[in-house]
């Protein structure tokens, strides 16, 4: 068994596996495996033809999706917790995260616990383009409030963009904090500024699609996603001046109607945060999407 370091040349291998299968899931995408080097050690290597991804820090050794390939064995898993193990002090803590719902049934057979995690919410591309109806009417008017009172500018991000939309990021984050005193979720503004950060210094070599929004002369917002499956696209980030009235609706409307190859826009999760489960769902998502994680009993 041959381990190695997560590299950007290994995008296509990556790809390869990720192909044999289609996922609903945004943690089933090169990009949104990469980006999170700032905060573990990756790597990978292929068991029984499966493509197994490692993630490893100070406290723990786990894998953040279920192995890729074409069939999945008993004898696989046995030995992805093995390898989990001899990193883990306590194997109590080695597990699988991100396993998708069709795949719990395998898992139980196979006599594995599958604790439930978070939900991700996938949305009908048009409807976020028409947003008709009462239910979108605050959004329709905070739409049109930005393009009656800023002279604006919607276009692809360039690489001389990158510096304003960190800053951008670092203001919103301390705008976001100052709202929310959760220690978890500060956590999570910082290590998302790390992503975000790996993620704008190669989004061209990691496919994403990024756009920004200029008013005034400055950027007000951005964002940036990827393909996750021929009918899904992925939005992995997007951040806006909140002093900016109707940026937020107008960039995500836009992107939205940019993506008319898509039936479906996947918004990603909560974080398990009330206040990002209500601006989720107030999109009026068509599914919500489970996410489980996957233990040894006792």
């Amino acid at each position: 068994m041959k381990f190695h370091n997560l590299s950007l040349k290994d995008k296509y291998v990556f790809q390869k596996y990720l192909k044999y299968d289609c996922h609903s899931l945004s943690t089933y995408a090169f990009a949104n495996i990469y980006i999170w080097k700032v905060l573990f050690k990756i790597f990978w290597a292929v068991i029984e033809g499966n493509l197994c991804i490692f993630f490893r820090d100070r406290i723990s050794c786990f894998m953040y999706v279920a192995p890729l390939g074409k069939a999945k064995s008993a004898s696989l898993i046995k030995k992805c917790f093995q390898v989990m193990d001899n990193f883990n002090s306590n194997p109590a803590i080695s597990r699988i995260e991100n396993i998708e719902e069709k795949d719990i049934d395998f898992y139980r057979a196979s006599g594995y616990n599958c604790i439930y995690k978070t939900s991700e919410y996938l949305c009908s591309r048009q409807k976020l383009v028409d947003l008709k109806g009462n239910h979108f009417k605050s959004k329709r008017w905070a739409y049109n409030y930005f393009i009656k009172n800023y002279r604006f500018k919607y276009e692809p991000l360039l690489t001389q963009d990158r510096g304003q939309c960190l800053k951008l990021y670092k203001r919103w984050m301390r705008e976001r904090a100052s709202i929310f005193a959760d220690p978890v979720y500060r956590g999570m503004l910082k290590d998302s500024l790390l992503a975000q950060e790996l993620a704008m210094a190669n989004y061209r070599k990691l496919g994403l699609l990024a756009r920004v929004v200029k008013a005034n002369g400055r950027i007000c917002a951005y964002t940036l996603g990827f393909e996750l499956n021929p009918d899904t696209f992925c939005v992995l980030f997007e951040i806006a001046d909140l002093k900016i009235k109707g940026v937020s609706q107008f960039i995500f409307r836009e992107f939205s109607r940019e993506l008319n190859k898509y039936e479906y826009i996947n918004i990603m999760d909560d974080l398990g945060l009330e206040n990002l489960t209500q601006v989720k769902l107030s999109y009026k998502p068509e599914k919500v999407i489970p996410a489980y994680i996957v233990e040894r009993h006792g």
